[in-house]
C-alpha cells in the first residue's frame, strides 16, 4: 500500500532563498592593488628623483636581480623604473580620456533623451554609425590625422569611447521622463533646462560615474595598442606599448622579462580597476547581483 504521509519537498540549492554573496572577496584585493599602484605611480616619483631614461650599456640585458627587480633592457635602463613611469602615463591618458568621453556622452545622451523626436532619432543613428567602426581602426585614423602625440592619443580615445555614455544617459533620461516628479516639475513651471539640470542629470550621475570608471581600463588598453603600433607617444618615452614593442627584439635573445614586466603590470592594474567597478555596479543594481549569485 502506498505511503500517503505528507513530507515537505526538498529545497533546491539554486532556488533556496539565501542572501547573496558579499562582494568583499573582489573589492579587497582590487582595492589593495589599486592602492599600491596609486602610491607607486603617483607618490614615489615625487620624492624619488630617478631618471627612467638613464642609459648604462655596462648592465644591458641583465635578468631580474636584487639590484634590478625587473631586470634591465637593451640600453641598460631599469625596467621597473620605466614601468612605473609608463603606467603613470597610461593611467593619466586613461583617466583624462574617460572623463572627456563621459562629459561628451552625457551631454549628447541628455539632449537626445530630453528633446526626443527627430533629434533623438538622428543622434542615435549617428551613434550607431560611429559604433559600427572598430574603435582601434577609428583611433588609428584620428591619430594619423592629428600626428602621433599624447594629446592626439587622448583625443582619439575620447572620440571613440563617448558612445557608451551617450546610450546609457539617453536610456536613463527616457525612463526618468515618465516619472511623476518630472511631471510635477513641469507643471510647477520648470523649463526644459531646469528639468535637465535639477532632476535628470543628478539621477543619472551614478550611472555616468560607473561608466567612466569602466572606460578607464579600456582607454588604457587603447593607448597601449596605439603606442605598440608606433602611433602613440614618441619611441623614447616610457609607455607600456613602447616597452612591449621594444621588447620584441629582446625575446629572440632570451630577454623575456622586458615584455613580461610591463604586460603583467598592465593586466593586474586593469583587472583591479575592473574589480572595483564590478563591485560598484553590483551595489547600484543589487537585483542583478542576486540573479547572478548561485
Amino acid at each position: 500500500m502506498a505511503d500517503l504521509t505528507w513530507r515537505p519537498a526538498p529545497r533546491s540549492r539554486l532556488t533556496a532563498a539565501s542572501p547573496p554573496r558579499s562582494p568583499k572577496w573582489r573589492l579587497l584585493p582590487s582595492a589593495v592593488v589599486l592602492g599600491v599602484v596609486a602610491v607607486t605611480v603617483l607618490v614615489v616619483p615625487l620624492f624619488v628623483e630617478l631618471n627612467e631614461q638613464y642609459v648604462d650599456l655596462a648592465i644591458a640585458n641583465r635578468p631580474p636581480s636584487a639590484a634590478h627587480l625587473f631586470g634591465t633592457d637593451e640600453l641598460g635602463r631599469d625596467v621597473l623604473l620605466r614601468c612605473v613611469y609608463a603606467l603613470r602615463v597610461s593611467l593619466t591618458v586613461g583617466v583624462v580620456a574617460a572623463v572627456i568621453s563621459a562629459v561628451a556622452g552625457t551631454a549628447v545622451g541628455a539632449l537626445a533623451g530630453s528633446i526626443g523626436g527627430w533629434f533623438d532619432r538622428i543622434v542615435m543613428r549617428v551613434v550607431d554609425a560611429i559604433a559600427s567602426v572598430p574603435h582601434l581602426l577609428l583611433g588609428i585614423v584620428i591619430v594619423a590625422i592629428l600626428r602621433p602625440s599624447l594629446s592626439a592619443v587622448i583625443i582619439s580615445i575620447a572620440l571613440t569611447h563617448w558612445l557608451t555614455a551617450a546610450r546609457i544617459v539617453r536610456s536613463e533620461v527616457l525612463s526618468l521622463r515618465t516619472r511623476p516628479f518630472i511631471d510635477a516639475a513641469i507643471m510647477g513651471g520648470a523649463t526644459r533646462l531646469q528639468v535637465m539640470t535639477r532632476h535628470l542629470l543628478p539621477n543619472v550621475a551614478p550611472q555616468v560615474l560607473l561608466a567612466t570608471t569602466l572606460m578607464v581600463p579600456h582607454a588604457v588598453w587603447h593607448e597601449t595598442a596605439l603606442s605598440f603600433l608606433g602611433l602613440g607617444l614618441p619611441p623614447h618615452a616610457a609607455s607600456i606599448g613602447n616597452m612591449i614593442n621594444d621588447a620584441q627584439r629582446s625575446l629572440l635573445i632570451g630577454g623575456w622579462w622586458m615584455s613580461l614586466a610591463p604586460g603583467l603590470l598592465l593586466i593586474v592594474t586593469t583587472l583591479a580597476v575592473s574589480g572595483v567597478s564590478g563591485v560598484w555596479r553590483d551595489r547600484l543594481n543589487p537585483k542583478r547581483r542576486t540573479e547572478l549569485t548561485w
